[in-house]
């Protein structure tokens, strides 16, 4: 997914993730703190060798904030916002990347190159325009549908214009 998102180092990766969808159940109702966790870890660990910076999207109930590292808020100057994700308030993505992060912070929008929704989470809103679905090599991980999502410049100029995409 990273080599057809073209992603680069210091860009930010989005990722939603409902636990529970994975568990086999509906979004928000089989949170899992374990399943959370070894998701989060194992992109958190590929991510951060390359550079890349990982948002994790909450829930509705935190209206879908990121959890990200302060590096990052300061770096974007983001407004933080105070909480601290719990299991059934954040999710269980948001409630691993608050322990693997080194200073994590909450923040209420990103404007991420790519991302990756794991059950249906709706990412869409903090990957950048225009937007273009990227085809994962695993369309499912235990019971969540996945998807993925990349970002391109807008084309602009009309049939005058030309693009080098």
């Amino acid at each position: 997914m990273l080599e057809q998102a073209q992603i680069k180092a210091g860009q930010i990766f989005v990722l939603g993730l409902s636990s529970s969808e994975v568990n086999g159940g509906r979004i928000g109702k089989a949170s899992s703190a374990e399943i959370g966790e070894v998701i989060v870890g194992t992109i958190y660990k590929t991510l951060k060798a390359k550079g890349i910076y990982l948002a994790v999207q909450g829930c509705e109930h935190l209206n879908r904030a990121l959890l990200v590292e302060e590096e990052l808020a300061e770096k974007k100057d983001y407004d933080v916002v105070s909480v601290i994700p719990q299991l059934h308030a954040g999710g269980s993505g948001q409630v691993a990347a608050y322990k693997l992060f080194d200073r994590p912070v909450e923040i209420e929008h990103v404007t991420a190159f790519a991302g990756l929704d794991i059950g249906d989470t709706a990412i869409g809103m903090h990957v950048k325009h225009v937007q273009i679905p990227i085809r994962p090599v695993l369309k499912e991980l235990g019971g969540a549908h996945v998807t993925a999502l990349k970002s391109r410049p807008k084309l602009i100029g009309g049939e005058r214009a030309k693009y080098s995409v």
